[in-house]
C-alpha cells in the first residue's frame, strides 16, 4: 500500500456529497489518466462503494472497456478493486440456506452467487453501483463474495491473534472473545455480525 502506484479511494473522504458527481467525474477520470501515463499497472482501489454517489465510477468504463489503447497508454494493464457491502442480503440469504441444508459453507461455488449478486449490487439504491454503466455493461471480470465467518473461523482469529502476542495456550481468552461477539440469525447463532473485524480489540480487553 505504501506504493505510489496503488491508488486508494473512500467515499466519505475523497467523493462525500451527491450534489458534486459531475466534479468528481472528472477528477476521477483525469487522476486515472495521469497516474496510468505514470505506471500503465497501477492498481485503484475503491473502497466502501455503498457509500459511493451513483455515477461517479461510470466515469471510469472507456478505461474497463474493449478498447485497449487510449492515447498510447495500454489501459488494460491497471487493475480496479471495487469493495462494497452492498448484495450482502444475497450473500448471506444463500450461506444461511446452505447451513440449514446441512452443507458446509466451503461447498458453495462462485456460480452459485455470481448472477444473483451482479443483479443486487446494481439495484442497490444509494450505492456506487446503482444502475451503474460498469455492472450492465458487464466490465467486471470477477465478483468475489466474502462470506459470512462462523465460530470457528472467529476462534482462528482469535488464536492466531494470542500466538502473535506469544499467548497460544490461552483457551480462556479464545472461549471469552467467542462468547463475546454477536452472532446470526437469532434461533441458530452460526455467523459473527462483525467477521473477524473486533478480534484484536477483544484480545486486548480480555487480556
Amino acid at each position: 500500500m505504501s506504493s505510489p502506484y496503488i491508488h486508494q479511494f473512500i467515499p466519505t473522504l475523497h467523493f462525500p456529497l451527491l450534489d458534486r458527481v459531475q466534479e468528481y467525474r472528472s477528477a476521477l477520470k483525469r487522476w486515472v489518466e495521469g497516474n496510468l501515463t505514470a505506471c500503465a499497472r497501477s492498481i485503484f482501489i475503491f473502497d466502501e462503494m455503498e457509500r459511493m454517489p451513483p455515477g461517479v465510477t461510470d466515469v471510469l468504463v472507456p478505461f474497463l472497456g474493449p478498447s485497449h489503447v487510449m492515447f498510447r497508454t495500454n489501459y488494460r494493464k491497471a487493475i480496479y478493486i471495487f469493495i462494497s457491502t452492498a448484495g450482502q442480503e444475497v450473500i448471506n440469504k444463500l450461506v444461511l440456506e446452505t447451513r440449514q441444508a446441512g452443507k458446509e459453507r466451503e461447498d458453495i461455488q462462485l456460480r452459485d452467487l455470481d448472477a444473483s449478486l451482479a443483479q443486487a449490487v446494481f439495484n442497490t439504491k444509494n450505492s456506487g453501483f446503482f444502475q451503474s454503466r460498469i455492472i450492465s455493461e458487464k466490465l467486471v471480470t470477477c465478483l468475489v463474495p466474502f462470506l459470512p465467518l462462523s465460530r470457528r473461523h472467529v476462534n482462528r482469529c482469535t488464536r492466531r491473534e494470542l500466538c502473535q502476542r506469544g499467548e497460544c495456550h490461552r483457551r480462556d481468552i479464545v472461549e471469552a472473545v467467542e462468547s463475546s461477539l454477536a452472532y446470526t440469525p437469532e434461533d441458530g447463532q452460526f455467523f459473527s455480525n462483525t467477521g473477524c473485524k473486533m478480534i484484536p480489540a477483544k484480545v486486548n480487553f480480555f487480556l
